[in-house]
């Protein structure tokens, strides 16, 4: 996650959460949410966190949008992030999905 955070930091990408999922979640430990300003900054952001994560050894991330640029989700395996344009995070909110307490759902 160090490296993740660190290249995120190098690429001058804002805004960024991470949220932990352990006991929350089977698929992941992590989960970071950050952004870039524009398409064009979005990728290069996810093109230097792929570059990082080849170099250190992590097989095969998954990775999606980058066609777009939009939001670009990597999943590396314990650690899951998504780059956004400030637009398409502020109507997603994934941080308010992920960090709110569950409530019970109420009988009609």
């Amino acid at each position: 996650m160090k490296l993740i955070l660190s290249r995120l930091d190098d690429m001058k990408a804002e805004e960024t959460v991470t949220i932990d999922l352990r006991g929350k979640s089977a698929f992941s430990d992590y989960m970071i949410v950050t952004s870039g300003r524009v398409n064009r900054h979005v990728g290069a952001i996810a093109d230097n966190v792929l570059k990082g994560l080849k170099e250190a050894g992590v097989r095969n991330p998954h990775v999606e949008g980058l066609a777009n640029c939009d939001w670009v989700l990597i999943d590396s395996g314990d650690v899951i992030v998504h780059i956004f344009r400030p637009e398409v995070r502020a109507f997603y909110n994934l941080e308010r999905l992920w960090t709110q307490a569950p409530t019970a759902a109420k009988a009609v």
